[in-house]
């Protein structure tokens, strides 16, 4: 591999994990890096696969309280619902991305201007739901109710549209269903294991015939510096949400896609 082969890698692998927790679409990110870079994955793997470095960082953090829920569910319902509110709040999003699959790698992923549209209209969305959000009634993000947690996973549904944010939809949805800032965040992340390794697993399996010993070392790249990347953000991310909201996330998606619709139309 040349210093620029790696460069590239090391650099999206970098934003996937600045970006994959936070409310801002690290999907969206990376599409719009690879089009104005010119970085172009066989079938879009790179930027899917990459993905699992961010949920190794989840893993890690959460290792023993993960393994203390495993251990306790055999014998206590609380650990049994909350193992069950994340597998039901996945479903959805395992539903729709087996069906739209194609539509979504082929159509959606390959249209920047919509990624920079979703960008901006998602951030007046967050804007609006910190601000306007009801009085939160659930603070632990492993004690949500299994109903609510499937009404955050249909929402989740909506970020198969980059752009959108898979972290923004699920955290705006928890947000309006009275979940406080830290637990919907900590519900995003939790979430987030199921989602991005079932996403991954179905786009190996789509583009096997897609990928060469290239692209792998490209991919082994990227996943080492989003898990990096991605443990530092998740540490401090909880505690930012808990003082300060998600305004700044707001913010930076109608800055990043204006910014983008405005480089678009100037390079068209």
């Amino acid at each position: 591999m040349t210093g620029e082969t790696i460069l590239l890698p090391l650099l999206l692998g970098l934003l996937e994990g600045l970006t994959e927790f936070i409310p801002v679409s690290s999907t969206g990110h990376l599409l719009l890096a690879g089009h104005f870079l010119g970085f172009e994955s066989a079938g879009k793997t790179f930027e899917v696969v990459i993905q699992l470095g961010a949920v190794l960082a989840i893993l890690t953090i959460y290792a023993q309280q993960l393994l203390g829920v495993l251990r306790a569910a055999p014998h206590d319902p609380a650990a049994r619902r909350f193992v069950a509110a994340v597998l039901i709040a996945f479903l959805p999003a395992a539903v729709i991305g087996v069906l739209a699959h194609g539509i979504i790698k082929t159509v959606l992923f390959e249209t920047p201007a919509l990624i920079a549209v979703m960008l901006v209209l998602g951030g007046i969305v967050l804007l609006f739901v910190d601000r306007m959000a009801p009085a939160p009634r659930h603070e632990e993000a492993m004690r949500l109710p299994v109903r609510t947690a499937f009404k955050i996973g249909c929402v989740q549904v909506l970020a198969m549209v980059p752009g959108v944010s898979r972290s923004g939809a699920t955290i705006t949805g928890a947000l309006l269903m009275g979940v406080g800032k830290r637990a919907a965040a900590e519900f995003s992340f939790f979430l987030s294991m199921p989602t991005m390794a079932g996403a991954v697993a179905y786009d190996l399996y789509k583009n096997r015939d897609a990928l060469d010993l290239g692209a792998m070392g490209e991919i082994a790249i990227g996943f080492a510096m989003a898990f990096v990347s991605a443990v530092a953000v998740v540490k401090w991310l909880l505690g930012y949400v808990s003082r300060h909201g998600y305004a700044l996330f707001g913010w930076w998606r109608i800055i990043v896609g204006g910014a983008t619709l405005v480089a678009l139309t100037l390079a068209g």
